[in-house]
């Protein structure tokens, strides 16, 4: 039985695939056995072939070094960049809770340790028809604590206590913050770092910086984040 992670953002393209990449290779040189998992992803393009491909399982696999099948990674793919509720109502195939909650419990079963992306930010429609599923209900449903990527620069903390206080008052669990672009010389970068563990009262566990990305995630220490 794996200990999870699900990893979400303060916003669409802070970084959560390139975190959650560095974070399955972490642990996978550790020895670990490690999986990654993408229960919706929109915004894909299509093969020669024309099937969809995953955009985000494949960078995960690619950067994280990973044997795991694609095929194991995803539930629901939808070519245009939106949110899943409003990509389903153009597709179709609105997602069902019970099929992502039936492959997670496939992937729960194989690996000790499963990371678990989000869509966009922690407030997202996954589906908004006769049947309405939030983020937040996922995350509920597959009983996850949350890691928060955020981005290290100006407007960081803002978006980083918004997106803490709505998860505290929603009741979900949170590890704490992975703050990506963060430049260590940047008194920015410095001190939206002490402040967003100030105002939140989680801690920032790693820093992304441009430089030495590889070696930002200390893999002993994010193996304590999923007890």
């Amino acid at each position: 039985m794996s200990k999870n992670l699900f990893i979400t953002g303060t916003a669409t393209d802070v970084g959560k695939t390139y975190v959650s990449g560095l974070i399955t290779k972490a642990l996978l040189k550790e020895g670990y056995k490690a999986g990654y998992f993408k229960p919706l992803a929109s915004g894909n393009l299509r093969t020669p072939s024309g099937e969809l491909e995953v955009g985000d399982v494949k960078f995960v696999k690619e950067i994280s070094g990973t044997k795991q099948d694609v095929t194991s990674m995803n539930v629901y793919v939808y070519e245009r960049a939106f949110s899943p509720h409003l990509a389903a109502k153009f597709e179709g195939n609105p997602p069902e809770l019970n099929k992502i909650l039936a492959k997670f419990d496939e992937l729960k079963n194989e690996y000790e340790y499963l990371n678990i992306e989000g869509c966009g930010g922690a407030i997202c429609p996954l589906r908004y028809d006769e049947v309405k599923i939030m983020q937040v209900d996922l995350i509920k449903a597959l009983k996850c604590p949350v890691l928060i990527v955020a981005d290290a620069g100006l407007g960081g903390i803002n978006a980083a206590v918004l997106t803490s206080k709505y998860l505290r008052e929603e009741g979900i669990e949170q590890k704490g913050f992975v703050l990506n672009k963060f430049d260590e010389s940047n008194q920015i970068h410095i001190n939206n770092k002490f402040m967003i563990q100030e105002l939140c009262a989680l801690p920032v566990l790693f820093t992304i910086t441009k430089q030495g990305q590889e070696n930002c995630i200390n893999s002993k220490k994010l193996a304590a984040v999923y007890e």
